[in-house]
C-alpha cells in the first residue's frame, strides 16, 4: 500500500509542479535538462554496475545502457527525450487541469490503438466502450480550447502537446512490451540515451544562442529541486514504486488505483494553483475516469491473469495497460 500511495502522490505532484514551474525561471528545455541530469545521478551508476555484473549481456553506450543500441535509441527517443520536451512545453500553454485529464486520459487510448496495430492485440467491446468514454472526455476538455484557437488563444497548443506526450509514452510502452523489457533496465536505458544525446545537443544549442536557457540565471535552489523531483522523484522513485504496485496488486488493480491521478490533479490545481473548475473540466474528468475504470474492470472479469507491465510510467501518467 505504501508503494501505491507514493506513486499516486508523485504522479499527481508532477502535474501540479510542472505547471507551477512554468511561471518561474526555467524553460521547458531547462526542465528536461534538470530531469535527465537528476535521474542520471542515480541511474547511470546503476547501469554501469549492471554492466559490470553481467559482462556477457548485451549493452550499448559504452556499457552504460543494459539494452542494445537499437532498442535503447527507440525507447529513449519516445520515453526519454520526446515525452519530456513535449509534456513540459504543454504546461507553458495549458493549465494543470487540462493536463490532468488529457495526459492520463489519452494514454490508454493511444496505447490500445498502437498495441492493436503493432502487437495485434484485440480490442474487446468493453475496452472499446471505455475508449469511447475517454475520447468523449478528451473532446469535452480540449474541444473548448480548440474552438477558441482562431480567436488568438493558446491553450489548445498545450492540449495538443499533452496528448502528444501521452502518444510518445504509449509508443515507449509498446516498444517495451514488444521487446519484453523490465522496468529497471528500460528506465536506465532511456535515461542513458537522453544523457548521451539530449544533453550535448541542448548544450550546443544554448551555446550558439539557438535555444534560450535560464539555467545559469535561475536560483540554484530551484534547479536543485527540479533535478531532485523531476529526475529522482518522477523517474527513479515512481518507477520503482509503480513496479512494486504491479507485483503486489497486479496490472488491473494497479490501473484502478492510478485512475485516482486525474481527479486528484484536477482538484489540486483548483486548490493550490487557483485554476477555475469549469463544467467542461468536471464532465471530461468524469468521462475519462469512468472510461479507464470501465475498460479495466471489464477486462478483469474476462482475464484472470495478465502479463506484468514491463515499464514504469512517468509521474502523472497512467499505466501502460494496453
Amino acid at each position: 500500500m505504501g508503494a501505491a500511495v507514493v506513486t499516486v502522490v508523485v504522479w499527481t505532484a508532477f502535474i501540479l509542479i510542472a505547471r507551477a514551474s512554468a511561471a518561474r525561471s526555467l524553460t521547458p528545455f531547462d526542465l528536461a535538462f534538470a530531469r535527465v541530469c537528476g535521474a542520471s545521478l542515480v541511474l547511470v551508476p546503476w547501469g554501469a554496475w549492471l554492466a559490470m555484473k553481467h559482462r556477457d549481456a548485451v549493452s550499448s553506450f559504452f556499457g552504460l545502457s543494459p539494452l542494445s543500441l537499437r532498442v535503447t535509441a527507440t525507447a529513449g527517443i519516445f520515453g526519454g527525450v520526446a515525452y519530456a520536451l513535449i509534456a513540459y512545453s504543454g504546461f507553458f500553454f495549458a493549465p494543470a487541469g487540462h493536463a490532468a485529464v488529457l495526459m492520463p486520459g489519452s494514454l490508454p487510448l493511444w496505447t490500445t490503438l498502437l498495441a492493436a496495430l503493432v502487437l495485434r492485440d484485440r480490442i474487446t467491446p468493453a475496452r472499446a466502450i471505455g475508449l469511447a468514454m475517454i475520447v468523449a472526455g478528451d473532446l469535452v476538455v480540449g474541444g473548448r480550447s480548440l474552438l477558441h484557437a482562431f480567436e488568438g488563444g493558446e491553450v489548445w497548443k498545450g492540449d495538443l502537446m499533452f496528448m502528444g506526450a501521452a502518444f510518445c509514452w504509449a509508443c515507449y510502452s509498446v516498444v517495451a512490451r514488444r521487446h519484453g523489457l523490465d522496468a529497471v533496465r528500460a528506465t536506465i536505458a532511456i535515461t542513458v540515451f537522453a544523457l548521451m544525446t539530449y544533453i550535448p545537443v541542448y548544450t550546443l544549442l544554448v551555446a550558439s544562442g539557438a535555444v534560450v536557457s535560464h539555467i545559469g540565471s535561475a536560483p540554484w535552489g530551484e534547479v536543485a529541486f527540479q533535478m531532485a523531483f523531476q529526475g529522482i522523484g518522477s523517474v527513479v522513485i515512481s518507477g520503482i514504486t509503480f513496479t512494486k504496485m504491479i507485483q503486489h496488486f497486479g496490472p488491473v488493480r494497479t490501473t484502478m488505483i492510478t485512475a485516482l491521478v486525474p481527479g486528484l490533479s484536477a482538484f489540486g490545481a483548483v486548490l493550490w494553483l487557483g485554476e477555475p473548475m469549469h463544467w467542461s473540466l468536471v464532465a471530461g474528468l468524469a468521462l475519462v475516469t469512468a472510461g479507464i475504470l470501465f475498460g479495466v474492470r471489464k477486462a478483469a472479469t474476462t482475464v484472470r491473469t495478465a502479463p506484468v507491465c514491463p515499464t514504469p510510467c512517468p509521474a502523472g501518467m497512467g499505466g501502460s495497460n494496453g
